[in-house]
């Protein structure tokens, strides 16, 4: 089964499908301890690797990269691509979607946005007039063999929001996201108007939409949840303590804690896991990964 199909089976079986947000090989590293499912976000992307908010800063060929890398790494997990508006032009977004689909992407998702683009829960947002983005989804659509495509608008008025809504659930799109929802009340709505295609909302800290629990997320007919910046904002509170900490003992690093600490031994633990998982790729019996670290000669 193709990564495209294995990621449309589980969004279709019960329950609220959970897509963590990485922004580099080591958060990935961390995150797959935890989930079998990872967004690879542009907010994030654009902050680790450039240093710049997500405004449409991002080059194409640097995402290709690293979807490239997660991918060798994390051959199991599901991969949900974050490609903006496709890069501008719907040429450039069919090609991207090729390649990504060449090295293994799960997903990806295509917003309506136009330039110069925001986060999708920032304000200021501007949206293509719906045909242009239509076509441009189309050509994306045909371009695809068994890659899941998500479909978005960023539309902020209410009446335009319902029809972008009930558009992109009429099209051969796999899912639909509406971005920045700011109440569950309007979750409700846009489920109403996607009818019986799976919905997909975006959760992010300080963000413009409720924080909701998987639970609650189904109850309301969510079927996919993409948590954009969990370990970008953990690592982010992490660092800078760490660092408050290590200037205020005047450069003596503190002790670290051999059962539950970080520290060299932890983190080559964390990063050979990676090594175990890579020659192991073509096991794909269930229950196999602690013995193919353990024939890898990783100790776990």
């Amino acid at each position: 089964m193709t990564y495209g199909n294995k990621l449309r089976e589980q969004i279709a079986g019960p329950g609220t499908t959970p897509l963590i947000g990485v922004y580099d090989m080591y958060s990935a590293s961390i995150a797959a301890r935890h989930y079998d499912g990872m967004f690879v976000s542009g907010f994030g992307f654009a902050a680790s690797y450039y240093g710049l908010p997500d405004i449409g800063f991002i080059a194409w060929p640097d995402m290709v990269a690293f979807v490239q890398r997660l991918r060798g790494a994390f051959p199991r997990h599901h991969l949900l691509v974050d490609i903006d508006d496709g890069y501008v032009d719907p040429e450039v977004a069919c090609h991207v979607v090729e390649g990504l689909e060449r090295i293994g992407a799960s997903g990806v998702i295509l917003e309506d946005q136009k330039r110069p683009r925001r986060c999708g829960h920032a304000d200021g947002k501007q949206v293509l007039p719906l045909e242009e983005y239509l076509e441009k989804l189309d050509q994306v659509l045909k371009t695809r063999r068994d890659l899941v495509v998500v479909a978005r608008t960023d539309a902020t008025d209410e009446d335009d929001i319902l029809r972008r809504a009930e558009k992109l659930a009429a099209t051969d799109a796999d899912v639909v996201l509406v971005d920045g929802v700011r109440s569950v009340e309007w979750i409700r709505r846009i489920r109403e108007v996607v009818g019986s295609k799976p919905l997909l909302f975006n959760q992010i800290a300080g963000g413009k939409s409720p924080r909701l629990s998987l639970g609650e997320l189904s109850d309301l007919g969510v079927d996919v949840a993409i948590y954009s910046t969990p370990c970008l904002f953990a690592a982010h509170e992490a660092m800078d303590s760490a660092l408050t900490g290590l200037k205020a003992a005047d450069g003596r690093l503190p002790e670290v804690d051999a059962e539950r600490g970080v520290g060299v031994k932890a983190a080559t633990r964390l990063l050979e896991r990676n090594i175990a998982r890579f020659r192991s790729a073509d096991d794909h019996e269930a229950g196999r990964d602690d013995a193919a670290v353990r024939a890898a000669g990783v100790t776990v």
